[in-house]
């Protein structure tokens, strides 16, 4: 589905991802992992289009999107999330929903929006303001809402868990394990919590300095040499 060749991006002469290549499936539950400042937001962001790589290649289903606008994106099928969640002010629940889809797919689906909301737990807040009407964990929901709307086929979640208490947290995962079976939605999520990666994703990759040194299963990455030096914090890190 998503392919990464040798994906480069350079803040001058800093290299804050540093020859990425990655292969992501549609059945992919992955979680991006690394000490603070590896790359993993900025890998993110090139692949929805929020930085454009000094070199290297972004593929979905073949077709290079590298150099396509965010919306062109977001109707491929790529869906985001952001570490801190960005409601859109002034309006309410639904309406964020409202306009989030009509940027990822060009229209308004009222079926679609309902669902969602109702999926997410946020149908009774619909007519909340969005900015300052929502607890944490309801904002982290919507942040899941908005890129839900749009149909998307992959879903990039950034730490979209942090912050979160346990029960909290423990409830989340439970909604992203249906949401990845009810919608047939690919998922690579950044957390820095090993214990919820290791019970949420199938698959784990880990950048380090901008370079990626691990990829496979929870067991076998999380046994990795190489990764253990790095989060001993033995391994350089990049913005």
């Amino acid at each position: 589905m998503l392919e990464l060749d040798n994906v480069t991006v350079r803040f001058g002469a800093l290299a804050a991802v540093d020859g990425v290549s990655l292969r992501i499936a549609a059945d992919d539950v992955l979680g991006l992992v690394g000490p603070n400042g590896a790359g993993k937001t900025t890998l993110f962001n090139a692949i929805s289009g929020l930085v454009r790589p000094a070199a290297g290649s972004i593929r979905l289903d073949g077709k290079d999107i590298g150099r396509i606008p965010l919306f062109r994106r977001a109707r491929l099928g790529l869906g985001r999330t952001f570490q801190i969640p960005q409601p859109l002010h002034q309006l309410t629940v639904r309406e964020n929903l409202v306009v989030a889809q009509r940027f990822g797919t060009g229209r308004v689906d009222e079926t679609r929006i309902a669902e969602v909301l109702d999926f997410t737990g946020l149908a009774g807040k619909a007519g909340r303001d969005a900015a300052t009407g929502l607890a944490l964990t309801e904002l982290k929901a919507l942040e899941v809402a908005k890129a839900l709307a749009t149909n998307p086929r992959l879903l990039l979640l950034d730490e979209v868990l942090a912050g979160l208490e346990t029960t909290a947290k423990r409830h989340f995962m439970g909604m992203l394990r249906d949401l990845h079976a009810r919608f047939g939605v690919g998922i690579v999520i950044i957390e820095h919590d090993i214990e919820t990666i290791g019970d949420l994703c199938r698959r784990v990759a880990v950048l380090d300095a901008g370079r990626l040194i691990a990829d496979g299963t929870p067991d076998a990455v999380f046994r990795d040499p190489a990764v253990m030096r790095s989060y001993l914090g033995t391994g350089a890190a990049h913005a």
